[in-house]
């Protein structure tokens, strides 16, 4: 019963191919648990959680866990992308596009200049 109300976690964590994943049902209360490959995927999954159960769910206990913790998270970039935009989608600000810029000095020259398909390094902020 509470594996169904939160199958858009699984699904999402299936989507986002979370590894070590374990769920099982106990006494009304679903546990899970696995390793997100960033910090970002792991909020997009308790941001899920909370949707559907609130912000303190009593029918769940998770515990994931983040393989990589030096980065937020990787990002490919897509066409019609600035900064700007990247840091807005990630941060919920785009004047944070600097701190993206300093983490790829690597591949970028220019804050304004990114190509589609480059592969940018989300820091942690």
């Amino acid at each position: 019963m509470v594996k169904a109300k939160y199958q858009d976690v699984l699904d999402l964590g299936q989507k986002l191919n979370i590894q070590d994943g374990d769920v099982s049902e106990e006494n009304g209360t679903l546990k899970i648990k696995g390793t997100a490959n960033t910090q970002y995927e792991k909020d997009i999954l308790w941001d899920k959680i909370k949707e559907i159960g609130g912000e303190s769910p009593s029918d769940l206990m998770a515990d994931i866990k983040v393989a990589n913790t030096s980065i937020y998270h990787k990002h490919t970039v897509k066409s019609g992308e600035s900064l700007s935009k990247i840091a807005k989608h990630y941060y919920g600000d785009p004047m944070k596009y600097k701190a993206i810029f300093e983490a790829n000095t690597g591949i970028l020259k220019n804050p304004d200049v990114i190509h589609p398909d480059q592969e940018l390094v989300i820091p942690n902020l």
